[in-house]
């Protein structure tokens, strides 16, 4: 008979680490006596960090005392009952023999397992053992979030009676190694889909491997050179730069390719058309020497087209909604729309000195039996004056939209979040709604406060070593001793996204642009060829990474 060992709570508190701020409920004491058990949490408790802890599905976290015993063997240390974040240290209830699904009676409440503990960095932090994630995953010992399904009180000592086993028999470890690790069998992704108690972020997660994802296009590894062709002034901002692209395949319509200037750095540009062709806005380093330098006859280092803001194959109409330079990928959507009978909506707002493409966009849309086009001068008071200033709800309303269409939308990142909150509030399936994002992709960073918005810099300290550059960031660093990319990206204020830091959880994958690296420790599950896993990658040479 299984046992109730140890009753631990404890309440979210501020915790310094690595010179950041973690808010965070990991650290739980053992009480004594009973106490109650609600929907959310057990009286006293409470978790730091409810987007990844917590709520109804996550409302008790179990560890076995056998786990307990294997890592003072594995580790050779010494743990306290509650050192892992767990609110039940029980006796029994093994991952390998606890069912999803499994419903149990503890003093007078009942619970349901709902999904195994996901381990992020906390408990690493928690223990002092970094890579403590990674091996509660690899020794298959991750312990159990439980749901409450009658409240009641509990306390140490109380029995554990299993009242029900849950669907397909699929146990917590089962579960685990079924996310995080390689090896994915169709028929078990099917089976836990269809386990009803299973938590609804671990069923979409499992919905998602059974998908089938498009490859992502990548005609060539790193950079190689390309004839520019022709050079065409599209306004006095932008320069559009045609390469020559005989003998490779075409790219997606919305991709962007990634070019290198030597002694100016490396940006990314969109395509904007259906051929090789930048339109560069000069704002920097590179596009001053795109415009200023680059000539016909000469070559651009050029990596291969990439991106998953492309045009979707459909019936339904199309929505294609810009704002100044962000024009440029959903021209080249506009271009591979030639000839469609599909309703297309063009949508852009610009300055009147930065209009570019308005003849070539006219020509294309006169070729569509249902296209109709809206141009919206921000600083021209001869235009019409329901085409003045910017695009608004009130405007995106008064053209009667068709609301199952599918939206892209390119251009800055308030403008983006203004047109997708209006077309959501105007009926528009949010699903639909595909937004292209320019520069650095916004963090995650779980648990962590009080962090400011720096804008991506060199580092403090200098190194010597590998040189990394960031190419959403415009940035190029070298690393410094034996930190990892991440470490390095985090010291560059480059915005990252990452939850385990030891290579489990994938948050952290990221393309490669140019160069190889290894990984220290080895990821449980590999990345696909062409990213890393920057938590844990090593470089062995220069790189360019998608960061």
């Amino acid at each position: 008979m299984a046992h109730l060992l140890s009753l631990n709570v404890g309440l979210p508190k501020d915790v310094s680490w690595r010179g950041q701020t973690v808010h965070t409920g990991i650290f739980k004491q053992p009480v004594s006596g009973p106490l109650m058990v609600r929907r959310l949490n057990v009286d006293g408790d409470g978790q730091g960090d409810l987007g990844g802890h917590g709520g109804e599905n996550r409302a008790v976290l179990v560890y076995q005392r056998e786990s307990y015993e294997h890592w003072r063997s594995e580790l050779g240390r010494e743990f306290e009952y509650g050192q892992f974040g767990e609110n039940f240290t029980v006796d029994g209830l093994a991952d390998t023999e606890v069912h999803i699904g499994d419903r149990f009676r503890i003093g007078q409440a009942e619970f349901e397992v709902t999904q195994p503990r996901v381990t992020c960095y906390r408990v690493g932090m928690r223990l002092g053992e970094p890579r403590m994630p990674s091996l509660m995953v690899a020794h298959g010992r991750p312990g159990f979030y439980l749901r409450v399904i009658t409240e009641g009180e509990v306390q140490a000592g109380d029995e554990i009676v299993r009242t029900r086993v849950g669907r397909h028999e699929m146990s917590v470890a089962d579960i685990d190694a079924l996310l995080y690790l390689p090896g994915k069998d169709p028929e078990k992704l099917r089976k836990a889909v269809d386990i009803p108690a299973l938590s609804p972020g671990w069923q979409g997660s499992f919905r998602d491997l059974l998908t089938p994802q498009p490859e992502e296009s990548t005609q060539w590894q790193g950079f190689r050179p390309l004839r520019v062709t022709k050079i065409v002034q599209e306004s006095p901002t932008v320069t559009s730069f045609h390469l020559d692209g005989d003998g490779l395949p075409p790219a997606t319509p919305g991709q962007y390719v990634t070019v290198r200037v030597p002694g100016a750095g490396v940006r990314s540009y969109s395509l904007s058309s259906d051929a090789y062709r930048i339109s560069v806005k000069r704002d920097g380093l590179v596009s001053t020497y795109l415009h200023t330098e680059l000539k016909v006859g000469d070559t651009l280092d050029v990596a291969a087209p990439r991106g998953d803001f492309v045009l979707e194959a459909g019936t339904e109409p199309v929505i294609l909604l810009s704002a100044g330079v962000g024009v440029t990928p959903v021209l080249a959507m506009l271009h591979a729309l030639k000839g469609t009978e599909r309703e297309v909506w063009w949508l852009h707002t610009t300055r009147s000195a930065d209009h570019s493409f308005a003849a070539e966009a006219a020509e294309v849309l006169a070729g569509m039996p249902r296209g109709h086009e809206h141009v919206h001068l921000t600083d021209d008071p001869s235009a019409p004056a329901q085409s003045r200033g910017r695009l608004t709800r009130a405007d995106l309303a008064g053209l009667a939209l068709p609301t199952g269409a599918s939206a892209y939308l390119c251009g800055p990142n308030a403008f983006m979040a203004d047109m997708r909150a209006a077309l959501i509030d105007l009926g528009f399936d949010p699903a639909r709604i595909h937004s292209e994002l320019f520069g650095a992709r916004s963090s995650i960073n779980p648990g962590l406060i009080g962090t400011k918005t720096v804008a991506p810099h060199q580092p403090e300290r200098q190194g010597d070593g590998r040189k990394i550059t960031f190419a959403r960031s415009g940035l190029t660093a070298a690393l410094r001793g034996g930190e990892s990319i991440l470490e390095l990206a985090e010291a560059c204020d480059v915005p990252t996204r990452w939850s385990c830091r030891t290579g489990v959880c994938h948050t952290c994958v990221t393309p490669i642009v140019s160069g190889t690296v290894r990984h220290d420790p080895d990821p449980l599950e590999p990345p696909a060829p062409g990213q890393a896993l920057v938590c844990c990658a090593r470089p062995e040479t220069d790189l360019v990474l998608d960061l």
